[in-house]
């Protein structure tokens, strides 16, 4: 299995269908296909060899697509960069994975000059916007213009496909490694459900497409052979005119954004019967916000995803029919490619209802983590994948998720790690100690909340704190709340109590996570 099969078997079949939709541009599968095979072109002409990373930084938008499907076809790897990064968040991921090559839209052409100050190794920067090609930037449509198509690479199995950067508990993003089995094993588990898509699919992208949960959408979409829509970012108003005007009858979307949508005061006025199909992940969705989303999209089956990046993602599907059910508060059951169990700290099988902590296995599994042995080694342990979520299965198989083992924060739909936030909260001058913590929010599902202790003769209010924060990281992890304290709770041996920071907000919620 290789990540371009589902193009050639579109070109095959239906060549004159249309695969994508960008704005005012409508391409064929034939159409795609080729520009593909001239970018994979392009590229090696560029001097990309195979095995090397290419990354992209831009917007959601159908060269997007063609990225995703031309650096494979060339037999290199993916590197998608997380567009809320901050830019020494994107220039570390590009060093430590050795991206030689960029492809940057005009909404992130003028970090260039900044990617480049911090890492010297970025040869070649194509620019892949619909603006003018800013100085020392190759042209995307001019490249593509220029250059012969080349053959297919093929490369598949467990050769790598990608390296997908997530959040690191030490401070650093982790780079997890997919191979192409990995993903097209994922992306094949979701189509089997039945739940999500066919060939007359008409798939809306509108949460970003360097994240995981919507390149998982992408895939199931391309192998099926259905039709691509992409709006630049998520924005209500963009997001129904698009399903409106073209008829979208799925998407992957997180719970925060259906709200926006469900409670946008135009909603009413779009013509959204053609939906069929939303998936949504990261958190669950409150009955609430369930009951309006369902009224605003009457014909629409909601799925929940659970998984994770070294997951590639899917381990678990909450289908329409379970919604349906009452069984909002469970995260699904095992896809056909996921095995689960429950596990305590020896890695042995805790009885029905009781709470350990989540692996999985099957081929869906990551390959590891770029250049870390040790964390590699630490979260594949006789070829199970150990989330670092606590969750219990119950009698009929139902995996429910109830704390996290990792320190981690799930805010919109983003992880969000607690030590990064600490590290740059902990470098303000004011500040003596400090525990980020996630704590419920309406709009969220949680929010980063941070608890600080001041120097003796210093003080600082919340806003300096998220001020300086977002100087050092990405402003979606800044904190949104901040509490001052004159003394954290700590343990016997020194060490921030953490759960009883939590207690205070999650004490009369059923579970420690949102």
């Amino acid at each position: 299995m290789y990540l371009t099969q589902g193009l050639h078997r579109a070109a095959q079949q239906r060549p004159d269908g249309v695969m994508t939709i960008c704005g005012e541009r409508t391409r064929t599968n034939r159409e795609v296909l080729d520009r593909v095979s001239r970018l994979a072109g392009a590229l090696r002409g560029l001097g990309v060899a195979p095995g090397d990373r290419v990354a992209m930084l831009s917007l959601n938008s159908d060269r997007y697509h063609e990225y995703l499907l031309a650096v494979p076809w060339a037999d290199a790897v993916l590197n998608p960069v997380n567009i809320r990064w901050s830019a020494a968040e994107i220039a570390y991921s590009l060093a430590d994975s050795d991206s030689r090559v960029l492809l940057v839209d005009d909404a992130f052409a003028a970090l260039v000059p900044a990617l480049r100050e911090r890492y010297d190794g970025l040869a070649t920067v194509i620019h892949c916007g619909d603006g003018a090609t800013p100085e020392g930037m190759e042209a995307y449509e001019t490249l593509i213009a220029a250059a012969e198509p080349i053959a297919d690479a093929r490369r598949g199995g467990d050769a790598l496909a990608g390296i997908f950067y997530t959040g690191g508990t030490t401070g650093f993003p982790k780079g997890v490694m997919l191979s192409h089995a990995n993903l097209m094993t994922s992306a094949l588990g979701g189509v089997a459900t039945g739940y999500l898509m066919s060939q007359d699919t008409v798939f809306l992208h509108a949460a970003p497409m360097f994240h995981l949960a919507d390149l998982a959408g992408w895939l199931g979409v391309l192998i099926v052979g259905g039709t691509h829509v992409t709006v630049p970012a998520f924005e209500p108003v963009a997001v129904l005119s698009s399903i409106r005007q073209h008829r979208v009858t799925s998407s992957v979307l997180v719970p925060v954004m259906i709200q926006l949508l469900a409670d946008h005061p135009q909603a009413a006025e779009f013509d959204l019967s053609s939906v069929e199909h939303l998936m949504y992940g990261a958190s669950p969705i409150s009955e609430a916000v369930l009951e309006r989303a369902m009224r605003l999209f009457p014909r629409a089956g909601f799925t929940q995803a659970y998984g994770q990046t070294e997951a590639s993602p899917i381990i678990t599907l909450l289908g329409p029919g379970e919604h349906r059910a009452g069984r909002l508060r469970s995260a699904g059951k095992a896809v056909p490619h996921s095995e689960i169990r429950i596990v305590d700290g020896d890695g042995q099988d805790v009885p029905a209802g009781a709470v350990g902590e989540v692996v999985t296995r099957g081929g869906h599994v990551m390959l590891g983590y770029w250049n870390k042995p040790d964390e590699t080694a630490a979260a594949l342990r006789a070829g199970w994948l150990h989330t670092g979520d606590g969750g219990y299965l119950d009698a009929e198989g139902f995996l429910h998720i109830v704390d996290r083992l990792k320190d981690m924060i799930v805010s919109g739909g983003e992880n969000v790690y607690s030590a990064e936030v600490e590290n740059a909260v902990a470098a303000h001058p004011a500040v003596a100690a400090v525990a980020v913590i996630g704590v419920p929010d309406d709009e969220w599902g949680e929010r980063v909340h941070a608890v600080i202790v001041c120097k003796p003769g210093h003080s600082v209010t919340p806003g300096e704190i998220r001020d300086h924060t977002r100087q050092l990281i990405a402003g979606y992890k800044a904190p949104r709340s901040v509490e001052i304290v004159d003394a954290m709770p700590v343990s016997g041996a020194g060490k921030i109590l953490k759960r009883d920071l939590r207690e205070r907000y999650w004490g009369d919620h059923a579970r420690l996570v949102n």
